[in-house]
């Protein structure tokens, strides 16, 4: 498999379309996982209850509840489990909700079967790194009137109070350990992805993910500090930046 573990790694997919569910089931345990599936977003609530999956596969539109709705209520009480998102959609903003809800990636159908194979591998490697108390990257981040808290996946600007999506905190912390470093969209990927350069993926996650961190982070977000494009090579983080 992808040796992440000798243990088989519980997958619930949730699709509304049989064909696709079917194929996506197949697919998975081909490849050595323990698939649960869910035709409807009401049962993908009840199956990830009682089965607590190591990785959540979510189609956007399912009848009774939809897969944003499934994303909303899973991360009320887990905010490390990943989730990535299925979706036929093709506008960014359709995106973007996803990500903001807690989502660690999304896949725009039609895909491919790489491509799917590689994005849940690197998604169960990710939250395996997370899981491990003896990686080196920050427990913590202060810049200023900022304060982040990476174990609770929370923070504080002055008065206001913000909570981070697994990825955006994965990110944040990996932008805080390499301060001072020019990152490339490539390179994050990556790190924080645990995708190669040579998967066909997009890096435009990466452009997301920075912009959403920069509306909780930033003083003012449209003048970033903190999170500063340096043009044609990536980002560089400064904490030094914080007002």
């Amino acid at each position: 498999m992808d040796g992440l573990s000798w243990e088989k790694k519980k997958i619930l997919a949730a699709e509304d379309d049989p064909a696709i569910l079917a194929g996506l089931a197949d697919l998975l345990r081909l490849e050595g996982y323990d698939v649960t599936e869910a035709s409807d977003g009401r049962t993908a609530l009840d199956l990830f209850r009682s089965s607590r999956p190591d990785l959540v596969i979510l189609d956007v539109m399912m009848p009774f509840v939809s897969g944003y709705d499934v994303c909303r209520e899973i991360r009320r009480y887990d905010r490390s489990t990943p989730i990535l998102m299925l979706t036929a959609k093709t506008a960014e903003a359709d995106r973007v909700v996803g990500l903001e809800l807690g989502a660690d990636d999304y896949i725009v159908k039609p895909f491919g079967m790489a491509e799917l194979l590689a994005r849940v591998r690197a998604a169960l490697r990710r939250a395996a790194l997370t899981a491990d108390v003896g990686q080196p990257e920050p427990a913590r981040l202060e810049a200023g009137d900022l304060k982040v808290d990476f174990d609770s996946m929370t923070g504080v600007r002055g008065q206001e109070v913000f909570s981070l999506t697994p990825k955006e905190n994965s990110l944040l912390r990996h932008f805080a350990a390499n301060e001072g470093r020019v990152l490339s969209r490539e390179a994050l990927l990556e790190a924080v992805w645990d995708i190669g350069v040579d998967c066909d993926i997009t890096t435009r996650s990466v452009d997301q993910h920075v912009a959403r961190l920069r509306q909780k982070i930033e003083g003012y977000p449209p003048e970033p500090k903190l999170i500063v494009t340096v043009h044609g090579a990536g980002y560089r983080f400064d904490r030094h930046g914080a007002s």
